[in-house]
């Protein structure tokens, strides 16, 4: 059995790791840590089977447990990180705190110093399609953003095969609500976002621009500028992200279909659609899929659609996936396919 610990487990992240460990027949619970709720029961905050008494992070013992899952704020997981490594701890890093690979990249996009640039060439970026042997051997896993996962996966093969024909791609996605997480906002209030649509740090504004630039040059090709668009949809969980790109003359349809079923021949999570099919948030939600679809708008144009749950592939599946794989389990664990 993995004895886990989750720090911060009254989030909506939080809770998606618990019922995938509802599920999961090698996780032993350690500790919950919420600062809002301790001392009372998981029970009493969310409907569930766990009755944990939650504590304090500051009372929660890390090496007591195998590894530990930080579902932290943006900033705030640093110190934390430190702490359970120094007890030996491995860590599944669900903030943005070791996503990038330059320290600067961090006042440049987060606003902030990183506080520990050192520690970030430790950190396994962890999407499992593209690092499954790093993050096999890795004890700080940085666990990738909801956007960068379904338009890194969206785009990659063409990234690393050489196929696009221009740098400049553009990208919009939808998501829903629950993406902001459980703190109150005004833009995410029911009567808000009900029967709207709405655009947010449009162009090149958003935080993830960093990661879709940073792992899609690694694949080749690069560098890209992502013009990106994101939209909060009036539904509670999803990402649909439609990327535009252009294409070598010798990349027809078929030709990138077919490089696609074999980059991901084999992917227990990801999903390519047959010609004609469009991907949807239907095809995803409530699981750990990644489902995508491609089509032609003119001989060298491609529109590529991308969905997976913001919720799950987007954060806490992929997170329980990465488990899967730095335990030597079958990654399918704990997660619906």
């Amino acid at each position: 059995m993995i004895k886990v610990g989750i720090i911060g487990a009254t989030g909506y992240t939080g809770n998606e790791l618990l019922k995938s460990f509802t599920l999961h027949p090698e996780v032993e619970l350690g500790f919950c840590t919420s600062e809002s709720y301790t001392g009372q029961r998981y029970s009493e905050v969310f409907a569930c089977p766990y009755d944990q008494t939650l504590v304090s992070a500051e009372s929660a013992d890390p090496g007591s447990v195998d590894v530990a899952f930080l579902c932290l704020p943006h900033g705030v997981s640093v110190d934390m990180v430190k702490r359970v490594r120094a007890a030996g701890t491995r860590v599944i890093d669900l903030s943005a705190d070791f996503r990038l690979h330059e320290a600067a990249d961090y006042q440049r996009w987060y606003n902030h110093d990183h506080t520990e640039p050192g520690m970030l060439s430790e950190a396994v970026f962890g999407l499992p399609e593209v690092y499954r042997d790093q993050i096999a051997k890795a004890d700080l896993l940085a666990n990738p953003g909801c956007f960068p996962t379904s338009v890194i996966l969206g785009l990659r093969p063409l990234a690393e095969a050489g196929a696009l024909s221009d740098r400049r791609l553009i990208v919009d996605s939808k998501t829903g609500v629950s993406g902001a997480g459980r703190g109150l906002s005004l833009t995410t209030h029911f009567v808000e976002a009900n029967e709207n649509l709405s655009p947010y740090n449009i162009g090149y504004r958003h935080r993830h621009i960093s990661e879709m630039e940073q792992e899609l040059n690694a694949a080749g090709g690069g560098p890209y500028e992502v013009t990106f668009s994101p939209h909060l949809l009036p539904v509670t969980r999803g990402i649909l992200s439609t990327m535009y790109v252009w294409v070598k003359p010798e990349w027809s349809l078929a030709r990138v279909h077919e490089l696609y079923e074999q980059a991901y021949a084999g992917e227990p999570f990801v999903h390519v659609l047959p010609e004609g099919k469009l991907a949807t948030l239907a095809h995803v939600n409530y699981t750990n899929r990644c489902v995508i679809s491609l089509s032609e708008v003119r001989p060298g144009q491609l529109i590529v659609c991308s969905a997976i749950d913001n919720l799950v592939k987007g954060a806490s599946g992929q997170a329980v996936q990465n488990m899967n794989i730095m335990f030597g389990l079958d990654e399918r664990l704990g997660l619906i396919v």
